[in-house]
């Protein structure tokens, strides 16, 4: 099964998928490798040693060679890719192709009615709707963007984003010291990430007399803005700001926290700290308007989601989670969720089941990636 992955670049979110086709394929799998990674995400450790990796292949520097696998391949996915010479001519030959998208209307989706963008959609996606061309959801808000072009009749399946996942024998020894209620806040300090949240969650904490301590790790443009708003708030010794870590620090804070909070907004495509810290048996509150959130949480059994930036709501929610044996069933229901169905493994042999299909009938699992979105 010659399978081939295009996409902007290689990162840590996307190796274990490409290591497990690669092991399910005997070899036979390739990632394309279109540019190189922005200098900002490889200082944050996204990089991936390329030579470490057999099946990566760089489009920018072998293009013939690349245009031949993505041709001759039996199953092509496109994800971050939108060069249309690298794409239309498998599209326009009618070859088993999945398409692996983000919500593509994330500021408004009043903006589908432009007529020159409905052209342009039309262009690059409605008008493949009668070829085994089908559409890989990343996030729960993909399939309404594409309903509203038309586009995808039918074949519009559940997907995301698989990062390591690690198996912990007992998720109560990771946290068992805990004195007080430990919060971690991942992500980039700017705007639509809302970090300004988690200064108001501290105040509205001590507030009500709770121990506690937020972690905020990452960097951005508001990054000196939010230290200054907890100076002035007196928060300084109940908020740590870390600054930028690496994956695999993140994944040790993510170890030892009690609750992890994902405050974005619908800009957030996907959000990929929402898998991990459920992997860590985290109590994950998310809110609901991230890509992720909706797919993987079930609100009040495996995590919470909450009205993105009602502060009143996060703030139920936390203190929701702040019940120690409410923690512990909610966690390991976190942990259940991408052991048993939202990681890589079960994501890479859907994928080729599917591929191998010769009518590509759309499968009929009841969740989890290749689930009818």
């Amino acid at each position: 099964m010659k399978t081939v992955f295009v996409s902007n670049y290689i990162n840590h979110h996307q190796v274990p998928l490409s290591d497990r086709l690669y092991d399910l394929t005997g070899g036979d799998y390739t990632f394309i490798q279109t540019e190189p990674m922005e200098e900002e995400r490889v200082k944050l450790g996204w990089d991936v040693s390329l030579s470490e990796k057999p099946y990566v292949r760089l489009y920018y520097k072998d293009k013939e060679k690349c245009d031949e696998l993505i041709m001759n391949a039996d199953c092509a996915i496109f994800g971050g890719c939108e060069d249309a010479e690298i794409i239309m001519p498998r599209l326009e030959a009618g070859k088993f192709t999945l398409i692996y998208s983000e919500r593509i209307y994330k500021q408004s989706r009043l903006r589908f009615i432009s007529p020159r963008g409905l052209k342009k959609k039309y262009h690059d996606h409605v008008r493949f709707n009668d070829s085994p061309v089908f559409l890989l959801c990343a996030g729960a808000y993909v399939k309404g963007d594409f309903d509203l072009i038309g586009a995808y009749r039918n074949k519009k399946l559940k997907y995301g984003y698989f990062p390591q996942f690690i198996e912990y024998e007992d998720l109560n020894e990771l946290r068992k010291d805990n004195g007080e209620l430990r919060i971690l806040w991942v992500g980039r300090f700017i705007d639509w990430k809302h970090p300004e949240m988690m200064i108001t969650l501290a105040d509205n904490l001590r507030k009500k007399d709770i121990p506690f301590h937020i972690t905020m790790i990452g960097n951005g443009v508001m990054e000196d803005e939010m230290k200054q708003l907890a100076v002035e708030m007196r928060l300084s010794e109940l908020i740590e700001f870390r600054g930028g870590m690496k994956p695999d620090e993140v994944r040790d804070e993510m170890r030892r926290s009690d609750i992890f909070i994902s405050t974005s907004d619908r800009l957030e495509g996907w959000g990929a700290v929402v898998n991990e810290a459920m992997n860590s048996g985290c109590v994950t509150i998310a809110s609901k308007s991230i890509g992720s959130a909706p797919y993987l949480i079930r609100d009040g059994e495996s995590g919470y989601l909450y009205r993105s930036c009602d502060d009143k709501m996060l703030l139920e929610k936390v203190l929701l989670g702040n019940d120690k044996e409410n923690a512990a069933k909610l966690g390991s229901a976190a942990y259940d969720t991408i052991k048993n169905v939202w990681n890589a493994d079960v994501a890479a042999e859907r994928i080729l089941k599917f591929a191998r299909d010769p009518e590509h009938r759309i499968p009929d699992y009841e969740d989890g990636p290749l689930s009818r979105a």
